[in-house]
């Protein structure tokens, strides 16, 4: 039987590639999304992946989630924790609404969505988390204050994560991606990119959502067990660690 696997913010960008690669490598996938209706319907409509709306900052819609996943499709095996929001602005003119929507979303949602599923794991002795954090959260970004803490603390709980559950067979790692050519990024005026993103990365270029995407495709696998509380980093070679 085909392993589980739920991907949060699973319908658009990053997450969407995932999805698909997940699904393409042979999982049953379960794309978890927060708000955007008509990106989901699309999605669904052009992969079959089945789509599932709840907050992954609420505790109680995750775990409501996450049951209802189980229910139409099996016990989770694979979670990647991949939804996130921005607020970006100048620490000195943050508002706490700005901090806390980050946090929530971003770093606590590690929380809501892990604890429903890892006693199921431990149980099974199998599992694998996958936590998408950023370059951001490795070097810090201007305007991102509550990005940046968010992102790094995902580091943190992933090591943290990856030595209670080692033993029982569940690996927990962090993927922390650079410059990805998502809508986001892409709607950076043209000029900028070039003058002063592109300039940054070795490389030369963006990275693509499919390439984050086989970063998780291999995490995921049956044959990574031996890999855990490590973080990836595919940015280009704009940071080395």
């Amino acid at each position: 039987m085909a392993r589980v696997a739920v991907v949060t913010g699973g319908t658009r960008g990053i997450g969407a590639a995932i999805a698909k690669a997940l699904r393409t490598s042979g999982y049953t996938v379960a794309a978890n999304y927060g708000g955007n209706d008509a990106a989901a319907a699309t999605f669904k409509a052009d992969t079959g992946i089945g789509v599932y709306k709840w907050d992954v900052s609420s505790f109680d819609a995750c775990a409501a989630g996450l049951a209802r996943v189980e229910a139409d499709l099996g016990p989770v095996d694979v979670l990647v924790n991949n939804a996130g929001i921005t607020r970006d602005t100048m620490f000195h003119r943050m508002q706490p609404e700005q901090w806390s929507a980050v946090i929530n979303t971003n770093l606590s949602s590690l929380f809501n969505m892990c604890r429903p599923v890892i006693e199921g794991m431990r149980a099974r002795k199998f599992g694998r988390i996958i936590n998408i954090s950023s370059i951001n959260g490795q070097k810090g970004q201007m305007g991102q204050t509550n990005y940046s803490a968010a992102k790094a603390g995902e580091l943190g709980f992933t090591k943290a994560l990856a030595q209670e559950n080692a033993r029982s067979g569940v690996t927990v790692n962090a993927i922390c991606p650079g410059y990805i050519a998502t809508e986001m990024v892409l709607a950076v005026p043209k000029d900028v990119l070039e003058k002063n993103i592109l300039p940054q990365i070795p490389l030369g270029r963006l990275g693509q959502p499919e390439e984050i995407a086989r970063c998780v495709v291999f995490l995921a696998a049956d044959e990574s067990g031996l890999i855990t509380g490590s973080t990836l980093s595919a940015n280009g070679g704009q940071i080395m660690v």
